[in-house]
């Protein structure tokens, strides 16, 4: 998997679109211009600024942001106008001379239809409980078109009036979450207005349209990983109950606290003990998520109670659940999964890097080349961060 390497400029104005249009979306929602869609500020406009356009074609994006640099312009030379009489006709001039020569891009390449949810959030939080919620009810109701694999060939996929787009791949990725929560609701149709996928809404509860999702996600980052030697998205560690010791139990999000963790999936088996290590946090998962009673040489004794982490870590490592003991997954200090290590490799390389940023990152200044593969790895996490778009929208 590759991130979306951006142009420092692309990357601010991406940032000030998504949030001119959320703070745009909040206003209305304030002042009762706009209502609620399942559960969140409904988008009141039938189209958006399109994120996605411009992450492609640096053309219109340039166009974009000479535009919004003369609109600036304008506006300040509109405001210093109203008191500043002497230079009022000048500084008029300017504003109109600065609206008529900006490069202002065509309606039909940037915007793009939109959708009430369009700017919605999972309130999921890409949880393994979420996942497992995801994983049974794609099997009662997406696999038997989508299939198990989410490659789009289920066994009733050739009976459809189109063939359903495969979820193994940059699909997920470049369609924001809220608007394939809509689709997925909605359901959707073809040019000529003909149901090619029916409508979830009154099937499905949005929590669990949201957990399909959340498993869409872990489905199409395992595939890669089986298929690519890739995740095909930028994909975070799925959020799950740990215990440390004999402490009270707590969210892995409160836990991690910016630093990078390994997960090892851990059977019980003395040959896969894993050594601690200063370098990040570990933390141990289990089959039936339950901490083991003692791990000699482990003493940080952190492992996840969450009875679904097996499975979802199995989904999102590309591996059967079966075989998944010995495998390691490491996430970087933001959070990302970057790393896959099985149990039959022997030692760390970059061929165990299955999230790259491909932006080149330079260690920090003072740090020498080493031999070791396993902190080679990390130096490059570390130099090279994820900076994840998604369906043109900032994550």
């Amino acid at each position: 998997m590759n991130g979306v390497v951006l142009p420092a400029w692309l990357d601010t104005l991406l940032a000030i679109v998504e949030r001119a249009q959320s703070g745009l979306l909040r206003l209305w929602h304030a002042l009762g211009l706009t209502g609620d869609a399942h559960g969140q500020p409904a988008w009141p406009w039938s189209h958006r600024i399109a994120g996605e356009t411009l992450l492609i074609d640096l053309g219109v994006a340039r166009q974009l942001a000479w535009t919004a640099i003369a609109v600036a312009l304008a506006l300040a030379a509109i405001l210093l106008a109203l008191p500043w009489r002497r230079r009022r006709a000048a500084l008029l001039t300017i504003a109109a001379a600065s609206l008529l020569l900006a490069p202002w891009p065509a309606p039909a390449l940037l915007f793009a239809p939109a959708a009430p949810t369009s700017f919605h959030a999972g309130p999921t939080g890409f949880s393994v409980e979420a996942i497992a919620v995801g994983a049974r009810i794609y099997g009662q109701h997406c696999a038997a078109c989508h299939g198990d694999d989410g490659r789009g060939e289920g066994p009733l996929a050739a009976t459809l009036p189109r063939w359903p787009p495969t979820l193994v791949g940059p699909l997920l990725g470049r369609r924001a979450d809220g608007e394939l929560f809509w689709h997925i609701a909605d359901g959707m149709r073809d040019d000529d207005g003909s149901l090619v996928m029916p409508a979830f809404a009154g099937v499905l509860r949005d929590d669990e349209i949201w957990a399909v999702l959340d498993y869409a996600k872990a489905l199409a980052a395992g595939e890669g990983a089986k298929s690519a030697a890739g995740w095909p998205m930028a994909v975070p560690v799925p959020d799950m109950t740990i215990r440390c010791g004999t402490g009270t139990p707590r969210r892995l999000a409160q836990w991690r606290d910016g630093q990078r963790l390994r997960l090892v999936a851990f059977d019980g088996s003395p040959d896969r003990i894993p050594l601690e290590d200063p370098r990040f946090l570990t933390l141990l998962v289990t089959t039936d998520g339950k901490p083991p009673e003692s791990v000699p040489q482990f003493r940080s004794d952190c492992a996840a109670v969450s009875p679904q982490a097996w499975d979802a870590v199995a989904r999102l490592a590309g591996v059967a659940p079966e075989r998944l003991a010995g495998t390691e997954l490491l996430a970087d200090r933001d959070g990302w999964l970057r790393a896959r290590g099985t149990r039959q490799r022997k030692g760390w390389s970059d061929a165990d890097l299955l999230c790259e940023s491909g932006q080149a990152g330079k260690p920090p200044a003072g740090d020498k080349p080493t031999a070791d593969g396993l902190t080679a790895l990390l130096l490059r996490m570390d130099a090279e961060p994820v900076r994840f778009v998604k369906g043109g929208i900032v994550h």
